[in-house]
């Protein structure tokens, strides 16, 4: 199994370090990741600045750019292969619920199942690192099996997309994985506004909102519990079940007879 590594806390970040050192001893893995922190850049490509890539003392090679910069670049010229499997993190916190949108650790897997590669994104749910050599245990033995049971896309057909989020516990107290469908959380906190020393105002962008939906089912419910929590994820944004009712407001969106223009 070869496996393109990446992640958006940066390539000198502990999470993805255990995790290529889990990864490894199961398939050959190439670190491609962000030089510095890129969290919370979702799916962005850089396409006014040049990128450029550096190997570093510990063999990973990192670019002046975003997660999915790092994937793209990867997939479409640097490797001299095809991987069998994108794999992004490990996180330094969770990626549940809406996080999943601005997310870069999702953003570098997802920019892998665009290129049609099977891809796994990968976050402890603390920010604390406490426990990370249990994480990268437990997402190596989750790629292994899933490897296993799931023969990597081939050409033409649809790959796979999943976001996992890892308790920060002891091995043997994580409990099993369970699938389950993304929670919400309510609306972000306020932005955060100081003046700079010129008298200028700037602002932070406030904290995350509190979990607005972590009924059963649930990432959110599931991690609480001490599992393994395992979303698949699509790309389509279609919202499928409304485009009839749509499709009913047409004529009156745009009449079929239009007065003569001028």
């Amino acid at each position: 199994m070869k496996i393109l590594l990446c992640n958006d806390d940066g390539y000198l970040a502990p999470g993805i370090v255990a995790l290529h050192e889990a990864l490894q001893h199961i398939a050959e893995v190439d670190v491609v990741a962000p030089e510095h922190n890129n969290s919370a850049k979702s799916n962005a490509l850089t396409i006014h600045s040049p990128l450029y890539v550096n190997r570093s003392h510990t063999g990973f090679r990192y670019i002046n750019g975003t997660p999915a910069d790092c994937v793209h670049i990867a997939l479409t010229g640097l490797l001299d292969y095809r991987p069998d499997l994108v794999v992004s993190g490990i996180n330094n916190g969770a990626n549940m619920g809406d996080d999943t949108l601005y997310s870069g650790t999702v953003g570098a897997a997802m920019e892998g199942y665009l290129f049609g590669i099977p891809a796994i994104a990968f976050s402890l749910v603390d920010k604390d690192w406490q426990h990370l050599d249990s994480a990268a245990r437990a997402a190596a033995l989750l790629v292994q099996q899933l490897h296993a049971q799931q023969p990597a896309a081939a050409p033409g057909q649809a790959p796979w997309l999943l976001n996992v989020n890892i308790p920060n516990r002891p091995f043997a107290h994580i409990q099993p994985p369970r699938w389950c469908r993304l929670g919400r959380r309510h609306a972000a906190e306020r932005v955060i506004a100081q003046t700079n020393p010129r008298g200028e105002t700037m602002y932070w962008i406030g904290a995350s909102g509190g979990v607005a939906d972590g009924a059963e089912g649930t990432d959110f419910h599931a991690t609480a519990q001490g599992h393994i929590a395992i979303t698949p994820l699509r790309v389509d944004l279609t919202s499928h079940e409304t485009l009839e009712h749509w499709r009913s407001r047409t004529a009156t969106l745009w009449p079929s007879t239009q007065a003569p223009i001028g």
